[in-house]
């Protein structure tokens, strides 16, 4: 074992509480990351080189240890370590998963996750960090370093929160380079919530894209990737690659080959909040897409997906296709998808295939993709006939195309047909 810390020594924490070495994990920039042991439980501890081992990281980890994590979705300091001889410190936090992967593993495609696991991804990282932000805190260094995901289901870890701070309080790092928005590369601002949006949109570009929105044809024809290339193509002349009216950093066949092929397989609700992160949002920073509105997007991906008859592909539903009377057609077998029937309630929308699950979000907006509501199943009389069952527990009203109303009471179902509404008592929703 070739670290500070060797097997079996045993650190008491700033807690009073017993760990011991199990086996080193790996090691960074900062410090190095153990496995430790504790009554049974297993842990992680980061534990910092000497030289990094700063007061202010310190005074960093104690607010942290104070405040307690955000949301589930962090995998946030839980204890403090000192080292015998006050040299150095760590912190432990909980250990990750073996089923949780990297977003480096995607981007060398050694695991292909669905395009529904991607979308429940990027919803948990947005609702993730729309909760960091609402505590006044912003992360200041988004990257593809500190994403892990389950690729079957799309539930999300993020590690490395030890840099997580409100605004205002002085940090030790500005972000990572790729990642880091164009004002701070400029030395014009400093971490923020704006700049974390930036970085998460970049984050999402990699999800979706396996690409960066960045590198076209200007990055493809630097000689030498040094400093001030960098801060030259993210910093002071930064061009999206799909930007709509500056096309000089268009990707380029045989090098930017993932961009060209998964820009056009998704639906053009995604691709317009990619186009605003990358133009507008490139300096204005207050009008950088929110995170909410990455959880409103991803949420009618979600239930937004028809699989194709013939081949089973992931097709989206695409509202513009839609209004401009195009046909959706699979991305692989390249053959014509009907799509089903729709339930739109406000800005949500909901494809009514069999056995679809209508989420309290998707009804109420209210950021709930968990609790079901509803559901779609057939009439056992005539399977031709379907309907939405109420799962929930307070009465709908359905309203036929005729005007006429009738109570849905819990257990109750509605029959699905165009033009009708139903009346969720908060929100109405209209089968299209």
């Amino acid at each position: 074992m070739n670290g500070q810390l060797q097997a079996g020594t045993i650190l008491t924490s700033d807690a009073n509480v017993q760990y011991k070495v199990v086996s080193l994990l790996g090691a960074g920039g900062q410090g190095e990351v153990y496995k430790v042991e504790s009554g049974g439980c297993f842990h992680a501890l980061k534990w910092y080189f000497p030289q990094n081992a700063l007061p202010q990281q310190l005074e960093i980890f104690k607010r942290l240890l104070d405040m307690g994590s955000p949301d589930a979705a962090f995998l946030w300091p839980e204890d403090l370590i000192f080292s015998p001889d006050g040299k150095t410190f760590g912190y432990v936090m909980p250990l990750r998963p073996k089923n949780y992967k990297g977003l480096v593993d995607l981007l060398k495609f050694r695991i292909s996750p669905s395009f529904y696991a991607r979308c429940r991804t990027a919803y948990n990282l947005a609702r993730a960090y729309e909760k960091l932000h609402a505590s006044g805190n912003c992360y200041r260094d988004i990257n593809y370093g500190n994403l892990f995901f389950d690729p079957s289901t799309g539930d999300v870890l993020i590690c490395d929160n030890d840099n997580v701070a409100p605004k205002d309080m002085p940090g030790l790092v500005k972000g990572t380079y790729g990642f880091m928005a164009p004002e701070i590369i400029r030395g014009e601002a400093k971490p923020s919530r704006y700049t974390d949006q930036y970085s998460l949109a970049v984050l999402l570009f990699h999800l979706f894209m396996i690409a960066h929105p960045l590198h076209g044809r200007l990055e493809a024809s630097i000689k030498c990737w040094d400093l001030p290339a960098q801060n030259k193509l993210y910093g002071t002349d930064p061009v999206f690659i799909f930007d709509p009216e500056n096309a000089s950093n268009r990707p380029v066949p045989g090098i930017h080959d993932n961009a060209i092929i998964y820009w056009g397989l998704y639906p053009q609700e995604l691709k317009d909040l990619f186009i605003e992160s990358f133009t507008v949002g490139l300096s204005s920073p207050h009008k950088r897409v929110t995170e909410k509105r990455w959880m409103d997007v991803t949420a009618n991906m979600m239930s937004g997906i028809c699989p194709c008859p013939k081949c089973g592909a992931e097709v989206f539903y695409d509202s513009r296709k839609v209004s401009a009377g195009t046909a959706h057609t699979c991305w692989s077998c390249h053959s014509p998808v009907r799509m089903p029937g729709v339930l739109e309630v406000g800005k949500h929308r909901v494809l009514l295939l069999k056995s679809t699950q209508i989420g309290a979000h998707q009804v109420f907006g209210n950021y709930d993709m968990d609790t079901v509501v509803g559901s779609v199943i057939q009439n056992p009389n005539n399977p031709n006939i379907m309907g939405i069952r109420n799962e929930g527990k307070d009465n709908w009203t359905y309203i036929k195309p005729d005007g006429t109303q009738v109570p849905v009471a819990p257990g109750r179902s509605a029959t699905i047909a165009r033009n009708a509404k139903i009346d969720f008592g908060y929100k109405t929703g209209e089968f299209k």
